[in-house]
C-alpha cells in the first residue's frame, strides 16, 4: 500500500494522492516566490518547542535552530524553545543545523498555542570520493545511484578541480521515520505557481564537498542523472512518468522541476543541482485541523491520527497529537477520507469515522476518543529550582515507549494529558531550568487513573539523588545531603529510605519504610510508613489517605523511585496535605 502523510502541526507533512495525469505535470515554469508567498497569510508571532534527535532517536545537543530571525541552541535533551517567532498564519519554517549532520528542517501550519516540532538529523558521512573532470557513478547498496559528468563549482560559482566527497541518502516511503527525516513538509509550488500537496515515491539527498570541506554543486549548465529505487510496495502503482521536485532550503517548500521516467524498478531523471530531490504525484489542497479529547473534554496528547483516502486506499503515517490535542495541515480537496484514531501508539484503533469531502479549509469539531482500550490520566507536578523556588523558564520532558512529550512550565507547574494501556504504565520525567541551566535526573513513574500526581521535582543537576516533600502550601523541603536506601531480609524484610540535610537549620529529615519492594500503588492500609520531625508518624495505624506509588526498585547502585501524596492527621487531629518524591540510589 502506498504510504502518504497527513500534514501535522507537529511534523507538518501532507496527505496526497495520485489523481493527476503525470504526463501533464510540467507546464512552462512561471514560478514566482513573492506571489506564491501570498498563500501563507499575514505575519504573526508564534511560540515553538521541539526536539532534535539522531536516526536512533538520541537527543543532539548544540544544534542551531532558526525560525525566521529567531534562533536557539538545543540543550542536553535536544530540546529548544523559541517564543514570539515571526512566521505566517499558514506557514512556519524551522531549520536545524549542526556540523557533521545534513541540515534538517520542518515546516508546519502554526497555531496560537505552543507548537511542537521534532526533527531527525542524518549524519553527513561520505559514501564515496570521486574526481572532477571525469564521469563517475556513486551507488547505494539498494541500487539507487547518481551519475556525474565531472563538472563542479563552489558556492561562489567558481570552477572546482580535485577530489569530491559525496554523501548520499535515499529516503524510502517504507522508512518508519520518513515524517521526521524529510525536509519541510510535502507542500509544493507547481511550475504554474499553484499550491500542491504531494504523494511521494521516494526522496534522495546528495551533499557534495571539496577536499577542504567547502560545499560544492553541479557546474551551471551541466546535469547529473539520478536513478532512484521505487519501494516494492509502490512498484505496481507507480506511474510511467512522474514530476520531479527539489526542496528549496531557503524558502522551506518543494518546487516542481522536471520529469522522471520509470525504468524497470527505478525512476530516472536529470537534475541541475543538489539538495533534496523528490518523485511525487500531487493534488490540490485544503487545510484540516483535528482536535482529540477524552470523555471529560480534556485534550489528549500523543493520540495517533491516521487518514485513508477512500477512493484510492492511500494511507497516511500515524501521527501524534500535540499538547493541545491537535493535528493540523493539508489534505486532498474534494475527497472523502477515513479517519482512524489510536489512544496510544500501542493500544490499537479506538475510533473509525468517515470525514469529508472538504472543498475549503476546515476545523473539525472535537472528536472524543473511545478509551475503552486505554485509561485517561492527567500527569501534574511542579518543577523547582535547587533553592526550592518555582522554575519560571523551563520545560518537562515525558518519555514512554521511546516517544517524547514536552510541557513548558507556568510558574513551576506542568501537566500532560495522557492515555495509557493497562499493561504499559511506566514513563520517565526529566525537568530543565533554562535560567540556571540545571536539570533533573530522568525519574521513573507509573501512570495511575484520572490523575498521576508527581508532586515536586528539582532541576538541580549537581544532585544525583534527593527526597522532597511539601506540607499544605508550606515551602518545599528538599533533602539531598545524607541519604541512605536499601533492602534487608530476615524477620524485618523490606526497604527503607532515610534522608537528612546536615546543614539544615530546621533539622528537617524524613524516613520512608515498607515491607514490600514490589512495584505498584499502595494505600493507607499498606505497610508503608513515613516519619519526619515536621510530620510525625504516618502508617496504617494512623488517620491518613496516603497513596504510595513505587515506580522503580533497582539493584545496588541503581535507583529507587517513588511518589507519595494524600492527607494525614497530626497529633492534634488537624488534617494536612502531603506530597513528595524520592529519587535515591540503592546502597545495599
Amino acid at each position: 500500500m502506498k504510504r502518504i502523510s497527513f500534514l501535522l502541526k507537529v511534523a507538518f507533512i501532507s496527505l496526497a494522492f495520485a489523481s493527476c495525469n503525470p504526463n501533464d505535470d510540467n507546464p512552462s515554469s512561471s514560478q514566482n516566490d513573492d506571489t506564491f508567498a501570498e498563500n501563507f497569510g499575514a505575519a504573526v508571532n508564534r511560540d515553538f518547542i521541539g526536539q532534535v534527535v539522531d536516526k536512533d532517536n538520541h537527543p543532539i545537543q548544540g544544534v542551531t535552530v532558526s525560525i525566521g530571525t529567531s534562533t536557539a541552541q538545543t540543550d542536553i535533551n535536544g530540546v529548544f524553545i523559541i517564543n514570539n517567532a515571526n512566521v505566517n498564519q499558514k506557514f512556519a519554517y524551522i531549520q536545524a543545523k549542526k556540523t557533521g549532520y545534513i541540515d534538517g528542517s520542518r515546516a508546519m501550519v502554526p497555531t496560537t498555542g505552543k507548537n511542537n516540532v521534532k526533527i531527525m538529523l542524518l549524519p553527513n558521512t561520505p559514501v564515496a570520493t570521486i574526481q572532477s573532470g571525469q564521469s563517475s557513478e556513486v551507488a547505494l547498496p539498494s541500487g539507487t545511484k547518481v551519475t556525474f559528468d565531472g563538472a563542479f563549482q563552489d558556492e561562489n560559482g567558481n570552477d572546482y578541480s580535485g577530489a569530491v566527497n559525496v554523501a548520499m541518502f535515499h529516503l524510502t516511503t517504507s522508512d518508519e521515520n520518513i515524517d521526521k527525516l524529510m525536509p519541510g513538509m510535502l507542500y509544493a509550488q507547481r511550475s504554474n505557481n499553484e499550491e500542491a500537496v504531494l504523494a511521494t515515491f521516494g526522496m534522495l539527498n546528495v551533499e557534495l564537498k571539496g577536499a577542504a570541506g567547502q560545499k560544492l554543486n553541479i557546474k551551471s549548465g551541466h546535469t547529473a542523472e539520478i536513478s532512484m529505487l521505487i519501494d516494492d510496495t509502490q512498484l505496481s502503482t507507480a506511474p510511467s512518468t512522474i514530476p520531479l521536485w527539489h526542496f528549496d532550503e531557503t524558502k522551506g517548500y518543494w518546487k516542481e522541476d522536471g520529469i522522471a521516467t520509470k525504468v524497470s524498478n527505478k525512476y530516472v531523471g536529470e537534475v541541475s543541482h543538489f539538495s533534496w530531490w523528490n518523485c511525487d504525484t500531487f493534488s490540490s489542497t485544503v487545510s484540516l485541523t483535528v482536535t482529540v479529547v477524552d470523555a471529560n473534554g480534556n485534550p489528549v496528547s500523543n493520540a495517533g491520527v491516521q487518514l485513508v483516502v477512500n477512493s484510492t486506499g492511500f494511507t497516511s503515517y500515524i501521527q501524534s497529537t500535540n499538547a493541545s490535542g491537535q493535528v493540523s495541515g493539508l489534505v486532498p480537496a474534494n475527497q472523502a477520507l477515513t479517519m482512524n484514531l489510536y489512544p496510544t501508539s500501542n493500544c490499537g484503533i479506538s475510533n473509525t469515522s468517515t470525514i469529508g469531502p472538504f472543498s475549503s479549509d476546515t476545523n473539525l469539531p472535537a472528536v472524543t476518543i473511545d478509551a475503552s482500550s486505554a485509561i485517561s490520566t492527567q500527569v501534574t507536578g511542579t518543577l523547582l529550582k535547587c533553592n526550592g523556588n518555582n522554575v519560571t523558564n523551563g520545560y518537562v520532558l515525558l518519555k514512554r515507549n521511546n516517544n517524547f512529550s514536552l510541557s513548558t512550565v507556568s510558574n513551576g507547574d506542568f501537566s500532560f494529558n495522557q492515555l495509557y494501556c493497562n499493561d504499559n504504565t511506566e514513563f520517565t520525567l526529566k525537568g530543565v531550568d533554562y535560567e540556571s541551566l540545571q536539570t533533573t535526573d530522568s525519574i521513573t513513574y507509573n501512570f495511575t487513573p484520572i490523575t498521576t500526581a508527581i508532586g515536586n521535582i528539582h532541576a538541580c543537576n549537581a544532585v544525583s539523588e534527593f527526597v522532597s516533600y511539601q506540607i499544605d502550601n508550606q515551602p518545599t523541603v528538599i533533602l539531598f545531603e545524607t541519604i541512605q536506601a536499601g533492602y534487608q531480609s530476615g524477620p524485618n524484610i523490606g526497604f527503607y529510605i532515610s534522608a537528612y540535610n546536615q546543614d539544615s537549620t530546621t533539622g528537617n529529615g524524613l524516613s520512608i519504610g515498607s515491607d514490600t519492594n514490589i512495584l505498584g500503588t499502595y494505600g493507607p492500609t499498606s505497610s508503608f510508613y513515613i516519619e519526619a520531625s515536621q510530620i510525625g508518624y504516618i502508617s496504617a495505624t494512623t488517620t491518613n489517605t496516603m497513596q504510595y506509588n513505587l515506580n522503580q526498585f533497582g539493584a545496588v547502585g541503581e535507583y529507587i523511585d517513588m511518589t507519595f501524596s494524600g492527607t494525614y492527621n497530626d497529633f492534634n487531629g488537624i488534617t494536612h496535605t502531603l506530597t513528595g518524591v524520592a529519587h535515591v540510589l540503592k546502597d545495599f
